[in-house]
């Protein structure tokens, strides 16, 4: 058994709890290196403290999961077949039925298989094992981490192609599709969520939607995007200026590059996640722009975009050796635009290391 499932296995056996089901895809992917999409067909993989764990999915995707390199017990199904009834056959040939507890988590189980899991144990408890997982994936190990670096310098790249892309009069979908298309070039599969490519007063929207907003002499253009390498997600966030830049522009532009140059300083082991927020937060609010900086300052970064930990100002849990985490302060100014700055980086024995490497010194794009 791997690592990761031998962890999940001993904490089970710790907590005294009888089975886990997983469903998450990023924790499927984390526990297995099966990569799936489920739709609406059930993928689980169900775990024990002293028994090889066994997967159950529908079988067309058994022959990706044996690529994947799982050696344990499979079950698949047709869309005719009811896994459950597979599922109370196999608890039971183990002799775990009726079971006293089971590890789900609780963002992905639905109310109709939650209920579909107790009919099969009715008196059982549901234990969250989301707090475990996650605090299993926040520490990357190093292939991990070369993965996460490998992302990193695409997403520099994507940057770069996005401020290639722009022309006077050019939309923000037509850059995204460029940036995309260059990536899809390059061998990337999948960005790690929709790229954002916002001109002028839209880049004011901390989470603006693209559209047929063309391109001015002076606008603002924030790009925030990421791709995914080997399961891995990148998440870089850049604001340029095209043709020219206002002063009350510029201001706010050197108090992000200032607040995040804050930020990253405390970026080491045993420090407070708050620090961090709250570091870039104080150099925004003595420029006068505190409320406009509406979001954390960071979060954590792997096979999710956003996962734990959640770098807010009230977060005191303490950074670790092995952690990836975004750094990524913003002002918004509605009539003027926004301007933000987002790194990756990894939390190393002596601080940390930026993973990002596009320049953040204010560039005005001719």
């Amino acid at each position: 058994m791997n690592h990761r499932l031998e962890k999940l296995a001993g904490w089970l056996k710790h907590e005294q709890m009888e089975l886990a089901m997983i469903q998450d895809p990023a924790n499927l992917f984390y526990l297995t290196g099966f990569e799936c999409e489920p739709h609406e067909r059930l993928i689980a993989l169900f775990a024990f403290p002293g028994e090889e764990p066994f997967m159950i999915l529908p079988k067309m995707e058994m022959d990706r999961l044996k690529d994947s390199g799982w050696t344990y017990g499979i079950t698949a199904y047709e869309d005719t077949d009811n896994p459950w009834a597979t599922i109370s056959s196999l608890l039971d040939d183990r002799k775990l039925l009726p079971f006293q507890s089971a590890a789900v988590e609780p963002d992905h189980l639905s109310y109709a298989r939650a209920q579909s899991l107790l009919r099969l144990s009715p008196e059982a408890k549901l234990i969250s094992a989301s707090p475990q997982l996650e605090a299993m994936r926040a520490v990357k190990d190093e292939t991990e981490i070369r993965s996460a670096k490998k992302a990193a310098r695409f997403a520099d790249m994507a940057v770069e192609t996005g401020i290639e892309a722009l022309k006077p009069g050019c939309t923000e979908l037509e850059v995204v599709a460029r940036i995309e298309y260059e990536m899809k070039r390059q061998g990337i599969r999948e960005m790690s969520f929709s790229t954002m490519v916002l001109f002028g007063e839209k880049s004011g929207d901390p989470h603006g939607i693209p559209g047929t907003r063309r391109l001015q002499e002076g606008d603002l253009v924030l790009f925030d995007l990421g791709v995914i390498v080997e399961g891995y997600a990148s998440d870089i966030t850049r604001t340029v200026a095209f043709g020219s830049i206002s002063e009350e522009a510029n201001r706010i532009y050197e108090t992000v590059r200032k607040a995040q140059e804050a930020a990253l300083a405390q970026c080491r082991p045993q420090t407070p996640m708050m620090e961090v927020d709250r570091a870039a937060r104080r150099v925004i609010g003595e420029a006068g722009y505190g409320a406009h900086f509406p979001h954390r300052v960071g979060h954590g970064l792997g096979i999710s975009t956003h996962e734990y930990p959640s770098l807010h100002g009230n977060n005191s849990d303490l950074l670790s050796e092995g952690m990836i985490i975004t750094v990524e302060p913003g002002i918004y100014v509605p009539g003027i635009g926004g301007v933000r700055i987002e790194d990756d980086l990894v939390i190393t024995a002596e601080g940390h290391q930026v993973l990002t490497r596009f320049p953040k010194e204010l560039q005005i794009v001719e």
